[in-house]
């Protein structure tokens, strides 16, 4: 049981619950924001001393009744839940394997980021950090970036360094905020499933320190994993346009996952992307000047 990090989660989502949004009456200015414990616990149908104690580390074994009871109180999607149950369980030694050492690409993945073509591609780690990706998901995604650095692991771009502390990364999606929002949940998922992973821990140091809109998220809790969405970009070289990320897991390389981004068919991004494409022909290893759609 990770008894520092289930007393973080569960006074981070208390703090989130309105009184109304769970049938309480406004009782008017409060000291803290959200529930209070001894309210939780009600709700809850568990004793306000025990519920202390599970905040403060000190009761163990949670049934997954009590759990379950918790997790309604406090909102939480089957994400959060599971979340919440990884927590709630005892604490283990790190296993060696998946968590020492950086991660590898295998033979049938390189072959599968081969045969995608013309669609910006990335094979992507757990820990955000790009394991390998083909020519147009580099020119799309990090044009600025050394297209050979994911071959060596010291040098590999990470996805998360790059929205949070690099400039190029920072101006290229629209609705950052969201973006950010997503990147941070996700990495919240992973940490919950990987305890022991030290280079994870490294990196979610790093950003704390090094971004203060990376710590304010961090300590938000929220909680699920990267899947897709839609985003806008502002690229540097073709302009504005809307894209369809998708995280599609690898079952043969646990916490791998394939990237794909796509465009609407015939639309204006596609077109876009189509431009792109043919620019990184033409310099296959020349980084993008910023242009006109960068400035604005």
């Amino acid at each position: 049981m990770d008894d520092r990090r289930l007393g973080e989660f569960l006074r981070a989502r208390r703090a989130r619950v309105r009184p109304e949004d769970v049938g309480l009456p406004d009782a008017g200015r409060r000291r803290v924001p959200g529930l209070r414990r001894e309210e939780l616990a009600l709700l809850a149908g568990v004793g306000v001393s025990y519920y202390t104690r599970l905040e403060q580390g000190q009761a163990h074994n949670a049934s997954p009744e009590v759990l379950d009871a918790i997790a309604r109180v406090l909102g939480l999607d089957a994400h959060g839940r599971a979340h919440l149950d990884h927590l709630s369980r005892p604490a283990r030694r790190p296993e060696p394997g998946p968590d020492a050492g950086p991660e590898r690409v295998s033979a049938a993945t390189r072959e599968l980021l081969g045969a995608v073509g013309e669609v910006p591609a990335l094979v992507v780690g757990r820990r955000a950090d790009v394991l390998a990706w083909n020519g147009l998901g580099h020119a799309l995604l990090a044009g600025h970036l050394d297209p050979t650095s994911p071959e060596r692991p010291a040098d590999r771009p990470n996805l998360a360094r790059l929205l949070f502390l690099d400039p190029h990364g920072r101006d290229l999606y629209v609705d950052r905020w969201r973006k950010a929002r997503a990147m941070v949940s996700n990495l919240r998922h992973v940490t919950g499933r990987h305890p022991g992973d030290a280079g994870l821990a490294a990196l979610i140091g790093e950003l704390s320190i090094g971004s203060l809109e990376f710590a304010a998220l961090w300590a938000d809790h929220r909680v699920h994993p990267c899947e897709g969405d839609v985003y806008e970009l502002r690229h540097p070289v073709v302009g504005p346009l809307t894209v369809t990320q998708q995280n599609l897991p690898l079952p043969r390389s646990p916490g791998q996952s394939l990237v794909l981004v796509t465009a609407a068919a015939d639309s204006a991004s596609q077109h876009a992307l189509t431009l792109l494409a043919q620019a990184r022909r033409r310099h296959p290893t020349a980084s993008p000047a910023p242009g006109p759609a960068a400035r604005t």
